[in-house]
């Protein structure tokens, strides 16, 4: 793993190895997020951040979400902060109960959300960590899982402008054309989410 977390009565730890050096604190707390990625994003910005889903294919519901007969979905979303995007997410969700079925298919909660509502602390995984330069912008990359009775998901999250942890509120004040920020990415989008670990069959797919 990638990062490891360790504490006992006075001390806490959180490792993240083999993470670029030129990485910001600020970047290292995103990198971090244990499912609150939302809710840390808004304490930086002072603002709301919007959830706005790109894609979601479910496999069929032919009976309740078990171990033995598991609901599958991929997704993506893009978080919007001042019609900006600043988080570009894409996911493959394993729904194992009804519970977690019901939070994220019926009532719709975010996945972060829905592992908050199951009350119960995921588990995480970090798995990768890139910084490539997109067409000009320094993005920040990272894949890592979170697990829990009843729910688990990969995930991919590109922040598309590295800018934006520098430069907090100038950065809004560029451009916020929604479109030009992730155009490359919703035509790259694909559902099959090749860059996960674990694939669902196509057959299983239903729009």
């Amino acid at each position: 793993m990638l990062a490891q977390e360790s504490y006992n009565a006075v001390s806490t730890t959180v490792n993240l190895s083999c993470v670029p050096v030129h990485t910001s604190g600020l970047e290292r707390i995103m990198l971090a997020a244990q499912g609150d990625l939302q809710r840390l994003l808004s304490a930086f910005f002072g603002r709301p951040i919007d959830v706005k889903c790109i894609y979601a294919q479910t496999s069929p519901r032919l009976r309740p979400a078990s171990p033995q007969n598991p609901i599958t979905q991929s997704r993506q979303v893009h978080l919007l902060c001042a019609n900006r995007v600043v988080c570009i997410a894409t996911s493959f969700v394993t729904i194992t109960s009804p519970e977690s079925e019901r939070l994220f298919l019926d009532e719709k909660f975010p996945i972060g959300q829905t592992f908050r509502q199951l009350r119960h602390q995921p588990r995480f995984s970090l798995l990768n960590v890139e910084t490539p330069t997109v067409q000009g912008n320094r993005e920040l990359h990272r894949t890592y899982t979170l697990e829990t009775e009843g729910l688990k998901t990969e995930i991919l999250e590109v922040f598309p402008d590295r800018d934006m942890f520098s430069r907090g509120e100038d950065w809004f004040l560029g451009e916020s054309d929604v479109e030009r920020t992730c155009a490359v990415a919703v035509e790259d989008a694909k559902p099959d989410c090749q860059w996960r670990s674990v694939h669902m069959p196509v057959s299983q797919i239903v729009h």
